[in-house]
C-alpha cells in the first residue's frame, strides 16, 4: 500500500521489508524500476504530469529524504522510515553476494563506475560486477545491447533525477534485467569520489546538510525542502476546512 504524499505515492516500507521486496523483484527478473524520490523531485511531479507517470509506474517508490516522511507525518498518514538509495542498494549487495548475483553498473564520469565496481567487489565477496559504463552516451542502442548481453540481476542506473527515472521508463520493455533502480549520484560513493555524511549525522538526519556543505553548489535544489514543506501544510490546512 503507497502513503500519498502532494499526490504522489510512496511504499510503506522498512529498510528490510524494501530490501526484500526488491529481491523478490529481482528474482522474478520482470525488468521493474525502483525510484528513490526526494522533495525535490516531488515538487517536480506537481508540475509534470509524465514525470509523475513515470515515478507511479515505478515498481517501488521509497521516500529517500527525511523531507519526505515528515511530510507524510504532518498529513496524519506516517511512513514507516526513510528509505535512502543508498543504503537500499547495499542491502541488495548483501544477499547477492550470497548468492552469487551479477549487478551492472551505468552512470558518473568515465572510470567512475570501474573503480566503483572494485570497489564493490572487494565489500561484497561474491558479488559479480558483469559491466560498466559511464553517463556519457548519446546512444541509447549500443549500451543497451551491452547490457542485454549480460542479462544483469541488478542494473543500476546512475544518470542523475529525472534523467535516470525517463531513462528505465522508456527502455523497460528493451532490458533484459532482473531489476533496476536509479540511485543519482551512488556511484562516486560507491567508487570514494564523494565522501557521505557520517553516520551521526545520518542518524540525526541531516546528511542534506553534510552534502550542502560538501557541495555549496546545491544550495538551489535545497530550497525546494521548505517549499515542500509549506505546500503540505497548506495541504493539510485544505483538508481541514474540508472537514476529512
Amino acid at each position: 500500500m503507497r502513503v500519498e504524499v502532494l499526490g504522489l505515492g510512496f511504499d510503506n516500507l522498512t529498510m528490510d521489508e524494501a530490501v526484500e521486496r526488491g529481491l523478490e523483484l529481482m528474482r522474478r527478473r520482470d525488468g521493474g524500476y525502483v525510484v528513490t524520490p526526494n522533495p525535490e523531485i516531488a515538487m517536480a511531479c506537481r508540475k509534470d504530469p509524465e514525470l509523475r507517470g513515470i515515478i507511479e509506474g515505478a515498481a517501488l517508490v521509497l521516500p529517500d529524504g527525511i523531507g519526505v516522511v515528515y511530510g507524510a507525518k504532518i498529513l496524519g498518514r506516517p511512513l514507516k522510515c526513510k528509505v535512502a538509495g543508498a543504503d537500499f542498494a547495499q542491502g541488495l549487495f548483501d544477499v547477492m553476494a550470497r548468492e552469487g548475483r551479477s549487478v551492472f553498473l551505468l552512470g558518473a564520469k568515465p572510470g567512475v563506475a570501474e573503480e566503483a565496481g572494485r570497489n564493490l567487489m572487494s565489500a561484497h565477496p561474491g558479488l559479480v560486477v558483469s559491466g560498466t559504463a559511464d553517463g556519457y552516451f548519446k546512444d541509447d542502442g549500443p549500451i543497451i545491447e551491452r547490457i542485454n548481453a549480460l542479462q544483469p540481476d541488478l542494473l543500476l542506473v546512475c544518470l542523475g533525477a529525472p534523467k535516470q527515472e525517463r531513462w528505465m521508463s522508456k527502455n523497460r520493455d528493451k532490458l533484459k534485467v532482473g531489476l533496476m533502480a536509479g540511485l543519482g549520484g551512488s556511484l562516486d560513493v560507491y567508487a570514494g569520489a564523494v565522501q557521505r555524511a557520517p553516520e551521526s549525522w545520518q542518524r540525526h538526519n541531516v546528511e542534506w546538510l553534510y552534502r550542502l556543505i560538501q557541495e555549496p553548489s546545491r544550495f538551489g535544489r535545497m530550497t525546494q525542502l521548505p517549499v515542500f514543506l509549506v505546500c503540505v501544510v497548506g495541504e493539510k490546512i485544505g483538508e481541514k476546512l474540508k472537514g476529512k
